[in-house]
């Protein structure tokens, strides 16, 4: 069992995840037999405590969102545990489910995607509401008109459908929507990658001033590392379907220990020319998750691999205690060597 990085007091964990697993079988033939696996989550874990971030960063392909989906069982894992508020929910039925539904809610990349055209923002909001049986329709009402002005939005705009709407207007209907049933956690994948920058601005200040003052806890998956550095309290590293650093925040870009994400800082735009020829940046392609590199996933890519990187799969370890690495540079006994 890998061991799990510590995160807020346990008595204060909103959710725990322990060697999470997604494997997608591949098949072949005109049988369809089955010809492999595609490794997507391969034993995560994390804890997340009440008003806290989990920032989760790596390239597309590593299984972020795929993990997103496992942890509020859209998508049925293969293995390992979720637990919610202390109780165990990896195998619940979706009807004993049901009730931990309310403490999880998602928001996803896209708005326009994920809004019904079909339906007026207000009712919308107003579903989950509905779903749950919260409430009778006046309060409903009421409880919407509310959460559109937690989220700058007015309580006229209820009436009006998605298209109406700019990008980021969707993106905090979707804000709103997350927040209805009071949630403990938010799940949120990519929230701003497909808005302006300036509007990424406002939409993660956002988040952030809801946090306070509710004390909610995000899963927050992004590909720009300043998006990540701003909202988060911690990181998590994922690289080919297992996380290889998680660290507190300000030692994770301070004093990055693994080779992958010395490489996803180094690729980050500088000011300075002669500063970014300095930086020593990633080579090649992520290797394929159906069949993927023995050892350390990361060895044909990394400037500093050993002999045995590509014999023995690093386990994620305690430098600290707040900071983990799975790396055998790290590891007692081993020198560092470009």
């Amino acid at each position: 069992m890998t061991a799990m990085p510590a995160q807020g007091d346990n008595a204060d964990a909103v959710i725990e995840v322990t060697d999470l697993t997604k494997h997608f079988p591949v098949r072949k033939g005109f049988l369809r037999a089955a010809a492999g696996s595609v490794r997507a989550v391969d034993g995560v874990s994390f804890r997340i405590a009440r008003g806290e971030t989990l920032g989760l960063v790596g390239e597309s392909g590593c299984g972020k969102s795929t993990l997103a989906r496992a942890v509020l069982r859209l998508i049925e894992p293969s293995a390992g545990r979720i637990s919610v508020a202390g109780r165990e929910i990896t195998a619940l039925s979706r009807r004993a489910l049901r009730p931990y539904r309310r403490q999880m809610q998602m928001i996803f990349q896209d708005p326009f995607a994920s809004l019904n055209p079909r339906m007026a923002v207000g009712d919308i909001v107003a579903e989950p509401l509905r779903v749950h049986a919260i409430a009778g329709a006046r309060e409903r009402a009421a409880r919407v008109a509310a959460l559109f002005a937690q989220v700058g939005l007015s309580a006229r705009d209820m009436r009006r459908y998605p298209h109406e709407f700019s990008g980021g207007q969707r993106q905090r209907i979707s804000i709103a929507r997350a927040l209805a049933l009071d949630p403990a956690l938010i799940v949120a994948d990519e929230p701003v990658s497909a808005l302006d920058v300036s509007i990424q601005a406002q939409v993660i200040n956002l988040m952030m001033d809801l946090q306070r003052e509710k004390r909610l806890a995000y899963l927050f998956i992004a590909h720009d590392l300043a998006v990540v550095e701003h909202i988060s309290h911690r990181v998590g590293v994922m690289y080919l379907g297992k996380i290889v650093e998680y660290a507190e925040k300000r030692r994770l870009f301070r004093h990055p220990l693994h080779p992958y994400t010395e490489a996803l800082l180094a690729a980050v735009p500088v000011p300075d020319p002669d500063a970014a020829r300095t930086k020593r940046i990633v080579q090649g392609d992520v290797p394929s998750p159906i069949d993927p590199p023995a050892g350390c996933a990361f060895h044909p890519r990394c400037p500093y691999a050993m002999a045995r990187c590509k014999e023995e799969t690093p386990r994620l370890q305690a430098i600290d205690p707040e900071h983990w690495v799975a790396c055998h540079r790290h590891e007692p006994g081993e020198t560092l060597s470009a």
